[in-house]
């Protein structure tokens, strides 16, 4: 069976398509579960990960080893809810982390926006008892829709809406919540999804590679710096500029590590400045 993750517009039903294929499924249904975990396993401030989670971060963000630290936990916890198997993950950028993955279907739920503004407007009268105004609903949903798409362009340099990133793009203006289960859920059980050992391993090995980069955001002696860290059943790669031997003795200490291997990235020379 696969792994499901699902980009989804608001309004546009994802989070409702998402929990009743789940019951179909028998899957595991993630959403705001993630946070809490995250939160749980590391002790975060729940309002500054929930922020990060639905924005891109600020000018001043950008520079922060604190908002780096917050980001690589929510993908760390993404990718361990992966490693589990038969899940079904809501938005995040899972779309993106567990790229080229065999037995993962990556589903993109759409409507146009008129309509996703007219769902929204519902769910917060029932939700609220108070009914918005179509304009302040339409600019909540267009502010979301531009957090969503500048988060994934900050993270990882791609267009949330280009159809290459996804199996399956679902426009619920005509199709009916219960026929978009239907069709994921075809789709899901083809032969192609088919979880293998080999896949499994991928999904291991990327969330290996996020624990150790959590480990070296959170050691007192390598926060300061960045590295780039690859992991392939148990042996990790570290790669960066400085502070390698320490990184070592950081990495060593995370679960499922066998082996820690360095590269030393050489710093170019500055050229002398020419009249």
């Amino acid at each position: 069976m696969a792994i499901i993750t699902i980009s989804h517009e608001m309004g546009a039903g994802g989070p409702e398509i998402g929990m009743s294929l789940a019951k179909r499924l028998g899957y595991r249904y993630v959403d705001q579960e993630l946070i809490q975990d995250a939160v749980r396993r590391y002790g975060l401030a729940e309002e500054k990960l929930s922020h990060l989670d639905e924005s891109k971060p600020t000018l001043f963000e950008r520079f922060d080893a604190e908002t780096r630290h917050y980001i690589t936990i929510l993908q760390t916890t993404l990718l361990e809810f992966a490693e589990a198997d038969n899940v079904i993950l809501i938005g995040r950028g899972g779309q993106w982390l567990l790229r080229g993955i065999p037995h993962v279907l990556r589903v993109r739920v759409i409507a146009p926006f008129e309509q996703r503004v007219r769902q929204w407007m519902k769910r917060t009268a029932e939700v609220t008892g108070e009914m918005p105004t179509q304009r302040a609903a339409a600019d909540f949903v267009r502010r979301d829709d531009s957090e969503k798409s500048g988060r994934m362009r900050y993270l990882y340099e791609v267009n949330l809406a280009d159809p290459s990133l996804y199996e399956i793009v679902v426009n619920t203006e005509k199709l009916s919540y219960d026929a978009a289960v239907e069709m994921i859920e075809r789709v899901s059980r083809h032969p192609n999804l088919a979880t293998t050992d080999a896949g499994r391993q991928v999904v291991a090995s990327r969330a290996l590679a996020s624990r150790v980069q959590v480990g070296l955001a959170m050691h007192s002696e390598t926060r300061r710096y960045r590295f780039t860290v690859e992991a392939q059943g148990g042996v990790v790669t570290l790669e960066g500029t400085t502070a390698l031997e320490r990184a070592v003795d950081v990495a060593r200490d995370v679960p499922g590590v066998k082996q820690v291997r360095t590269r030393q990235l050489e710093i170019p020379p500055i050229p002398p400045f020419v009249a």
